[in-house]
This record gives structure tokens, sequence and C-alpha cells, in this order.
């Protein structure tokens, strides 16, 4: 039922087409935003079109950017030797926050999903492999996927393809979280938690 008219009407379905927006929350941010002064709603919507035209694939590392190659693969500082791949831009943007690693990344933008139609041919797999045949200073490959089903399928699978390169294949550790308590945890966390233990 159209209570509100077709403008506001179209915007509340535009919001909630948005990923985890409901119907409620799509209706409030639609309120919010016809309570904003007009100049506000101008920058936003300039904001949305700015970035959709100007964000594009980092040539190198698949990373989303507004210049290519993107920032992390043209700064000198950074390790030429270590590549971390992810599944998602948001993934590196985490592990940049911990300011901890210094080498670059290569962005996958999803991971095999049989049951959700995604094969190695939908993801930057290939992207991956191209760059590794043009970069002869890689020695390691970090693999960085999510600790689900998806994610070690889809490190499994790149492991098995880098491995007759000779390249250096390692998986992040998966385990109890700091601040958990053991009688909480599962048993896959639990048991990755125990084949990643180190000497103290």
């Amino acid at each position: 039922m159209n209570y509100y008219g077709n403008h506001l009407t179209n915007l509340i379905e535009e919001f909630s087409r948005l990923p985890g927006i409901g119907s409620k929350s799509a209706q409030r941010l639609a309120f919010y935003v016809i309570d904003m002064p007009e100049k506000n709603v101008e920058k936003f919507a300039e904001a949305i079109l700015a970035a959709k035209k100007n964000i594009k694939y980092c040539s190198k590392c698949q990373n989303i950017s507004d210049s290519d190659p993107c920032y992390i693969c043209t700064n000198s500082s950074r390790n030429n030797k270590q590549i971390m791949v992810v599944e998602d831009p948001r993934d590196m943007a985490a592990y940049e926050k911990t300011k901890n690693f210094k080498g670059k990344y290569h962005v996958l933008h999803g991971a095999i999903s049989p049951l959700a139609g995604v094969g190695p041919q939908n993801i930057k797999i290939k992207e991956l492999l191209e760059r590794l045949q043009t970069d002869d200073e890689v020695e390691e490959i970090i693999i960085a996927t999510n600790p689900n089903v998806e994610g070690e399928a889809t490190a499994m699978y790149i492991s098995k393809l880098l491995k007759p390169i000779g390249i250096k294949v390692t998986r992040i550790a998966h385990g109890i979280p700091v601040g958990g308590d053991i009688e909480f945890v599962d048993d896959v966390t639990l048991l990755r938690a125990f084949e990643g233990r180190r000497e103290l």
C-alpha cells in the first residue's frame, strides 16, 4: 500500500534493496533523508555517484581504489615478497588497521561456494595466477580467507594451484578469540587452535 506517495515510497524501496536493511530501517532512513537540509542531501547523492563512477579495480591486486595501481601496490616501502590473499576489500582494511602486515594483497571478491553457484572462475583467482607469472619477487602467499566452509574450500583450491609453482603457501591461524572461554568454543575452532599451537 502506497501510504506516502510515489517519491517517498520509491526512496524506501531503494533503501530496502541494500543488504541488511529491512523495511522498517529503510523507512527510517528515507524519513531521515527527507528531513535533511537539501544541501546535505545533494552532497550525499554526489558522494554516491562519485564513488560509483570513480572507483575501479586495481589492475595488480584487484582491490577497489580510485587510482590504478592502488596506493598499496605503488608503496615502495611494502614487502614485495609476501602477498596476503583475502576475500573482500573490507578484510584487507581490517589487516591494515593492525599495522603489522607490511606485504601486499590480492583481493578475490568472494569465495568458492558451489551451493551459491560461485566457482573459481567467478572470483579473482585467475588474476592472482597471472600476477605471479609476471612477478618473480613473490616468495610467500598467505591465504587469509574466512574460517568457514567456503573460505576453507577456496584456500585449498588456491594452495593446490600454487604448490607446483614452488611458492610457499601459508594459511592464517584460527583459534580461540582473546577473552573467550574454552567451554563455549565450538569443536572446529578448538581443533584449529590446537593445530595452530606454537612454542612459548
